[in-house]
């Protein structure tokens, strides 16, 4: 079955407000095994509207629709699907005695105005909606030659919308799609580029496939989202394995999570089963990682804390170096990141010092555009040489999770 998600209103085509509500409807059909092919987002317009609910009947078998129920001029959704539909609507005297019945309960009179919101396009019924004044709409539209399409209108109030998905919509829409639900996992990677991923999963990254892995990065994480459908959620997880054992075979230490993990959770999973400590140090990624890692439980135990230095003048004073030193080396230099990365597990008293050198500004000499990331251990130190690559807007989260992904293989080995 095709899905459509409709979102309504000015503040969203305008920009002033970001559509959330697209994203979570569309993954709950996508768990009730209903592809969603398109989202649109309109205008508060009469014509707009109805000319988008008149193209979404025609395209979609389950068409979903958030906004502009509310009792103000400027929501006319209620209008737009009559006039799509070529109905007229019909006031539900009902659902007119329960709106009113909320406003008593909250010891005040309805506004005559909120009327409206009891006139349904003729032939739907209303959705409840028990903590709102605004109840969804429910149809079913004949479509000669076809199915008939399911079209569901609910209010764009996100707490009123989860609501009444969860009490009314998802009931009626299941069972409906050829598979009774669709199930997904994300695997999490790290330490490669997208491409180069690509080429160590033999023929997994292939539209048409089943179970399907499709592939995203964000912020250089890569996730693999492996999508499969089933009669149970069981059913459909259990598909999944054989593509997911390949996957965990051929990429190995490259995945540190699942799920909602990032690198700051794995590296702190690690550190916990050791029970062993880090301090971290920063100057190009003004204290990202240290920000990462504060929030994440137990906190002032694994996490002994984190230092940021803004300039090579600062770094002198704090940690009575010689000013003359630091500029001879090279702010982005290997031997300032290795004495950072020493200075925060001494000065801490942790296991593990994590420092990130200064980052350099974009040059066209590839070889001013270096850098430093750090470990001390008890053991000794390293540094790894990076190269400032990819967006400028990316470079310092990127730059934290290789210094977290240098800790995390080090725990691991």
């Amino acid at each position: 079955m095709i899905g459509e998600v409709i979102a309504i209103g000015d503040e969203l085509t305008s920009g002033q407000r970001l559509d959330t509500n697209s994203q979570w409807i569309s993954q709950r059909l996508g768990e009730l095994g209903i592809t969603v092919e398109y989202h649109s987002t309109v205008a508060d317009t009469l014509e707009s509207c109805s000319r988008v609910f008149r193209e979404a009947i025609d395209r979609a078998d389950v068409v979903i629709a958030t906004g502009g129920l509310g009792p103000t001029a400027d929501d006319l959704t209620r209008e737009a699907i009559a006039a799509a539909t070529g109905t007229k609507l019909v006031r539900d005297e009902q659902a007119l005695a329960t709106i009113r019945a909320l406003f008593a309960r909250y010891g005040r009179e309805m506004p005559e105005r909120n009327a409206v919101q009891a006139d349904f396009p003729e032939g739907s019924q209303p959705i409840p909606n028990p903590h709102g004044t605004a109840p969804g709409i429910q149809m079913e539209i004949a479509r000669p030659g076809r199915q008939p399409c399911q079209l569901m209108s609910l209010p764009g109030v996100p707490a009123e919308l989860f609501e009444m998905w969860q009490n009314s919509v998802a009931p009626a829409l299941l069972g409906r799609s050829d598979e009774a639900v669709v199930r997904h996992r994300r695997i999490k990677c790290f330490g490669i580029g997208e491409s180069d991923l690509e080429q160590m999963l033999p023929d997994l990254i292939r539209r048409g496939r089943f179970p399907l892995v499709g592939i995203t990065v964000h912020e250089a994480t890569i996730t693999l989202r492996i999508t499969a459908a089933g009669a149970t959620p069981e059913a459909a997880y259990e598909a999944m394995e054989p593509t997911i054992a390949t996957i965990r075979e051929c990429l190995g230490d490259l995945i540190f999570g699942e799920e909602d993990d990032e690198l700051e959770h794995a590296v702190m999973r690690l550190l916990m089963e050791k029970k062993e400590t880090l301090a971290t140090i920063e100057w190009g990624t003004d204290g990202l990682i240290a920000q990462w890692l504060a929030t994440l439980p137990p906190r002032g135990q694994t996490f002994a804390g984190g230092i940021v230095i803004p300039s090579s003048e600062a770094f002198a004073r704090m940690f009575d170096l010689p000013l003359t030193w630091i500029e001879e080396e090279g702010p982005t230099s290997a031997a300032v990141a290795e004495r950072m990365a020493e200075l925060a597990r001494e000065r801490l008293g942790t296991d593990y010092g994590l420092a990130v050198s200064e980052v350099p500004a974009e040059d066209p000499d590839p070889e001013k555009m270096v850098y430093h990331i750090a470990l001390a251990t008890a053991s000794g130190t390293e540094s790894r040489r990076l190269r400032y690559a990819g967006h400028p807007a990316i470079l310092k989260p990127r730059s934290a999770k290789q210094a977290l992904n240098l800790l995390r293989l080090t725990l691991l080995a």
